[in-house]
């Protein structure tokens, strides 16, 4: 079994790695301090599960994971967690492998034998659910092939659904993901106003909204010749946040 172990404090990985070499079939192929590291290794040295730290600056152990769920053929994940007992139930309560620090020797090859990958809808809940919720997600994560490329959130223009897919316009070009504009505008619905619905803009990109000859409603972008309509369905409650936006 090929394991990764993510832990940004290095005596907790330390510990991890003794206890691992105590077990038989495990190779530790490598170690992360952080979320991109983690991710990064992951899509090169290709584990079998990774070993991942719930609370770490930057990228998150949840976010982490939920990244991994955009590859076509994710790592296991094994949660390391210092919470509390209550957010511990949130843990067995959605079934997801999780280690309660000081991890002992016996609950790891538990936690191996029934390792398993976690489905983003999971995720969501133990994130709602936890008695210390996690922060919102900092990136989008578009896959490439088996390579991720994080997003950073604050570059993001807008996404635009389009069938089974969302792109996703940022200041670096454009990226293909499939989640749904329901699931994103339920995330960053404090960053980004529907205004179709097939559209969620950025506030922060907005430039102004301006109506045409046909009475139709179009938002213009900050330093972008782009525009995007606003249906009608969506127009009150757009020029309504907008204007409490210049207020």
């Amino acid at each position: 079994m090929r394991i990764l172990v993510v832990d940004d404090e290095l005596p907790a990985r330390e510990r991890l790695k003794q206890l691992l070499d105590e077990l038989e079939d495990c190779d530790v192929v490598g170690e992360a301090a952080n979320g991109q590291q983690a991710l990064q290794l992951s899509q090169q040295l290709q584990p079998d599960v990774v070993l991942l730290d719930v609370r770490m600056p930057g990228l998150s152990g949840i976010e982490v994971a939920q990244h991994f769920n955009s590859l076509e053929s994710p790592p296991a994940v094994i949660f390391a967690t210092a919470y509390d007992e209550y957010a511990v139930d949130a843990f067995e309560s959605e079934a997801i492998g999780y280690l309660l620090k000081p991890v002992r020797k016996e609950k790891l090859a538990r936690a191996l034998r029934h390792a398993g990958r976690v489905s983003s809808g999971r995720l969501r809940q133990l994130q709602q659910h936890s008695a210390a919720p996690e922060p919102r997600r900092a990136h989008i994560c578009a896959r490439l092939g088996e390579h991720l490329r994080l997003i950073p959130v604050v570059d993001i223009r807008y996404f635009l659904a389009d069938q089974k897919f969302t792109t996703i316009k940022h200041r670096n070009g454009m990226d293909l993901i499939d989640e749904s504009l329901k699931d994103l505008s339920g995330e960053f619905g404090d960053e980004f106003i529907r205004v179709h619905r097939n559209a969620l803009v950025a506030e922060k990109f907005i430039d102004r909204i301006e109506r045409d000859a046909q009475g139709q409603y179009r938002i213009y972008l900050r330093d972008s010749e782009e525009t995007l309509p606003i249906s009608r369905r969506h127009a009150s409650a757009v020029l309504r946040r907008v204007r409490g936006m210049k207020e």
